[in-house]
């Protein structure tokens, strides 16, 4: 039981929320609409996940980089961490994107 992967999720997260408040990407931007829209966001995977584990398609093994902790079978507490990561950071490159076309087309 190490946890390393589960830590450098959540200091890859921590990255992204000192982007999203630098550039006021999302959550500094419209909090309301960047929670639900990680909400959403985090639902779907789980859902899709839970259809993969339930075809046979995805599997748990066990890491020494993983803490072990199973939130249900076949779900580690990183996929979860992983699957809040992986919508943010999507969030942070669409608002970011937005940002910068507008900006140029303002130029």
């Amino acid at each position: 039981m190490s946890g390393i992967y589960a830590a450098s999720l959540l200091i890859s997260a921590a990255c992204l929320v000192l982007l999203d408040v630098r550039f006021r990407l999302v959550f500094r931007r419209a909090p309301v609409a960047g929670a639900v829209a990680l909400v959403v966001g985090v639902g779907f995977f789980i859902a899709w996940d839970a259809v993969g584990i339930g075809l046979g398609v995805f599997r748990h093994l066990d890491s020494r980089w993983a803490t072990g902790i199973l939130l249900a079978p076949e779900f580690p507490i990183e996929e979860l961490l992983f699957l809040g990561f992986l919508t943010y950071l999507t969030l942070i490159l669409l608002s970011g994107s937005q940002r910068w076309r507008e900006k140029a087309r303002r130029r």
